[in-house]
């Protein structure tokens, strides 16, 4: 199993798990968020992303108010920065996103660790499903997202899940 705590692992991956390397190095995102324990989730780390794919970074903060401040204290003079906060599965969350080095960044934080929230939780068992698939199933993944599927839908339609992706996902057995 990968270590995603450790982006190393996108050195030696696809030619885009390498860009991502580059940006996420030469941004020292991860680093400027350590505080909060960031770490890379979603497409790009288990390698299906599709032209308009995001990076998403996952952290977990104790204090909101403190995590809203740095992120504007970053980012805010970021192409189309935004922030926001929401309600997601009854968490306290906070979103912003921006543009920088040729990606859309989404910085997706709540008050739970990060290897709890289920953006990692997903990518953990959609690695263990592709790993156990052949590359067909890759490619129908990615053809289902670019068709205008989200991630974990594009699955549940593959793994004929039927009810809600989000929620059947995490218990599904491989």
């Amino acid at each position: 199993m990968i270590d995603f705590a450790n982006i190393d692992y996108l050195k030696s991956g696809s030619l885009k798990q390498q860009s991502v390397f580059k940006v996420l190095t030469n941004t020292k995102i991860l680093i400027k968020l350590s505080e909060f324990d960031a770490l890379l989730a979603g497409t790009y780390p288990i390698d299906i992303p599709i032209e308009n794919s995001d990076l998403d970074i996952i952290c977990f903060w104790e204090n909101k108010q403190a995590f809203t401040e740095r992120l504007k204290q970053l980012f805010e003079n970021e192409v189309s920065f935004k922030i926001r906060e929401s309600t997601i599965n009854e968490a306290e969350t906070v979103i912003a996103n921006f543009s920088s080095n040729g990606f859309a960044f989404e910085i997706f934080g709540q008050n739970i660790p990060v290897k709890n929230q289920n953006a990692y939780r997903h990518m953990i068992i959609e690695q263990k499903i592709l790993e156990a698939k052949d590359e067909s199933f890759r490619r129908e993944i990615i053809e289902l997202k670019q068709k205008g599927y989200k991630t974990e839908p594009a699955f549940a339609v593959l793994l004929g899940l039927k009810n809600d992706p989000y929620r059947e996902l995490l218990h599904y057995k491989i």
